[in-house]
């Protein structure tokens, strides 16, 4: 809250979580929300990580919504980490949206997840039919309807973030749902990620543009330093894989991949801290710390 700002009497705030299969788009719906990026998004699964929380101001209200990562069978300690970050998130908010792609079919992974909703006994529902934009008419009326037979739901809505189809409903019918009371962060935050937290995803997410196989999962980015000096953002950071073959692919030939995800993730980068960045990336093994609880811990999860 700033100083001398009023708010009125029904005033609503609490938070908003939103759980799906990987990859149904949770991410990007979050961002389109909030109006700024604060969660990277890829095709790859498991690309959100934590939950990550972006803050979405209205007059009459703030949500908090938090991202988390798509709820899958894990086959790593990691995974099972993950998994364990829905569950918490789950039990502490106000509504969760329950995401479901408008062109793929209900499946068993979607009422695995429904079923999971009952560890938050006490959240308001909503049901939020994704993506929208990419099939006919009459398919996202299909699909509204299969989503409305899995369960009783709050509200049932169908929204594209890509071309911001119904977003201002989805906030309107959240807010709805969420306890009267104060803001719960200052109206000009759009998210509580620290600079580095943000800085190193933001390297992530250049990391990941391209990468095959298995190296998507392996991959985690430390930030060590951030220093500003006249007019420059100086950025040192470490780029971790699992395997001194996945550390040779990382940097490619003459260096030529790490280059190219420096250079892409000093353009996202510089918008965010407003000046030129130097970005320092070195690629470090970290054998198989998808399974290592000690490597886990020193990499953040």
């Amino acid at each position: 809250m700033s100083d001398g700002q009023v708010q009125d009497q029904g005033f609503r705030s609490g938070f908003l979580t939103f759980v799906g299969r990987p990859n149904v788009g949770k991410s990007t719906l979050m961002n389109a929300l909030v109006g700024e990026k604060v969660a990277i998004t890829s095709p790859k699964p498991q690309t959100t990580r934590r939950a990550i929380r972006g803050i979405v101001n209205r007059p009459g209200g703030q949500l908090v919504v938090v991202d988390t990562p798509g709820m899958h069978r894990p086959r790593t300690l990691l995974g099972e980490r993950l998994n364990d970050v829905v569950a918490t998130t789950l039990s502490d908010v106000d509504v969760v949206g329950f995401c479901v792609p408008a062109a793929e079919p209900i499946g068993p992974g979607d009422r695995f997840l429904h079923a999971r909703l009952d560890d938050a006994p006490r959240a308001k529902r909503i049901a939020i039919v994704t993506k929208i934009d990419a099939v006919p008419r009459d398919r996202v009326g299909e699909q509204l309807l299969a989503v409305s037979a899995l369960g009783e739901w709050d509200s049932i809505i169908p929204v594209s973030a890509q071309d911001g189809i119904q977003l201002d409903v989805l906030v309107a019918e959240a807010l709805q749902l969420v306890p009267e009371g104060p803001a719960l962060y200052p109206i000009e935050a759009v998210t509580d990620e620290s600079l580095e937290q943000r800085i190193a995803e933001l390297i992530r997410e250049a990391a990941l543009e391209g990468a095959r196989e298995e190296l998507p999962h392996s991959l985690a980015v430390t930030v060590e330093d951030v220093e500003e000096q006249e007019g420059m953002t100086r950025i040192f950071a470490n780029v971790w894989v699992e395997r001194d073959s996945q550390r040779i692919i990382m940097i490619g030939s003459k260096g030529s991949r790490l280059k190219q995800v420096g250079t892409a993730a000093r353009a996202q980068i510089e918008p965010l801290v407003g000046t030129k960045v130097f970005l320092a990336l070195h690629v470090k093994v970290a054998k198989e710390w998808q399974r290592d609880p000690k490597q886990l811990g020193r990499l953040g999860f």
